[in-house]
């Protein structure tokens, strides 16, 4: 089975549900309302597949220097998640349509700030070059997808925020932290390919 055809296999099973880190403690119940959002998942299909990241720049005033896929908010012009994952992918890194093959979607994902993100998981096709935003992302970088998807990379940890304890996910590679929304959606996307046969 190519890994296209185990994603696709993955993607088609129910959305589940993980408490842990889908709703209950990994978003501000005060928004009642989530911005919907999404955000491109791209597997590099290599002999070993990897995974693109963005580093946001650390001049930022939100999340800066945080690991992320490429995305934001679904926009009104966007004819659903699937369409703004790409539209972000192209503005933000340059990523063109023509590289890539949308798979599916995989479990939304509320962050902390309120907003309600689809993962919409691609393969995309060696042979691109990437033109990212400099005022949007201060690094791309591939990261093997079997690494960031071991069960025993990604560490649970805490910290207090706004007066409570909250748990999230880190994954440390090469350097990088790839944690927050980011890691859970990973852990989610791992979940899923461990139940495809």
């Amino acid at each position: 089975m190519t890994l296209v055809e185990r994603l696709r296999d993955a993607l088609q099973r129910g959305h589940r549900s993980t408490p842990e880190i889908l709703p209950g403690d990994a978003f501000d119940e005060r928004v009642s309302d989530p911005t919907p959002a999404a955000v491109l998942v791209p597997v590099v299909d290599r002999a070993e597949p990897t995974i693109i990241f963005t580093e946001r720049p650390k001049t930022m005033r939100k999340h800066p220097g945080q690991v992320s896929f490429p995305g934001g908010r679904i926009d009104p012009g966007d004819d659903g998640p699937v369409a703004a994952a790409l539209r972000e992918a192209e503005e933000e890194i340059g990523l063109g349509r023509a590289w890539i093959e949308v798979i599916g979607t995989t479990d939304r994902y509320r962050t902390v700030t309120g907003f309600e993100v689809t993962p919409v998981v691609a393969a995309v096709r060696p042979g691109f070059i990437l033109r990212p935003q400099a005022d949007e992302v201060a690094d791309v970088f591939e990261a093997p997808l079997r690494f960031v998807l071991d069960p025993a990379r990604q560490a649970v940890r805490t910290v207090e925020w706004r007066g409570r304890e909250r748990r999230y996910y880190e994954i440390l590679w090469d350097g990088r932290r790839i944690w927050g929304a980011t890691a859970a959606m990973l852990v989610n996307l791992s979940r899923r390919l461990a139940l495809a046969p």
